[in-house]
């Protein structure tokens, strides 16, 4: 069974830094588009908001909100993807979701969540 497991979440103040983790484990035969979203607090309801995203071939995207603040890297030997956030501000708040599309087997790609880390910025 695949899983993304995401670490390095926490309490920052603004103006500081954070890097989340997720690495992707189980059985699969690669891994496609691997990204970060974020939902803030207080509107359950809201959609998840696009990060940042990088393609197997290390190609990237970011959301307006971050860019020139966020990078987002990946380690295809390991399995991992990295968003390393600096600059941060309070309006970054929120839980951390990686996302991946890995091919299970054949040309079957599947559509995978972590658990999600929440990232609060003090102002």
């Amino acid at each position: 069974q695949v899983q993304l497991v995401e670490s390095g979440g926490g309490l920052v103040q603004a103006g500081g830094s954070l890097r989340l983790s997720c690495a992707a484990s189980g059985s699969f035969r690669s891994i496609d588009t691997m990204r970060w979203y974020r939902q803030a607090p207080g509107d359950p309801g809201k959609q998840r908001e696009l990060v940042a995203g990088i393609r197997s071939g290390g190609s990237t995207d970011y959301a307006d909100s971050v860019k020139g603040r966020f990078t987002i890297s990946r380690d295809n030997a390991k399995n991992t993807v990295t968003l390393q956030m600096n600059s941060l501000k309070p309006e970054d708040t929120a839980v951390y979701y990686c996302n991946a599309i890995i091919v299970v087997i054949a040309s079957n790609r599947r559509n995978y969540w972590g658990q999600g880390t929440q990232v609060t910025v003090s102002s």
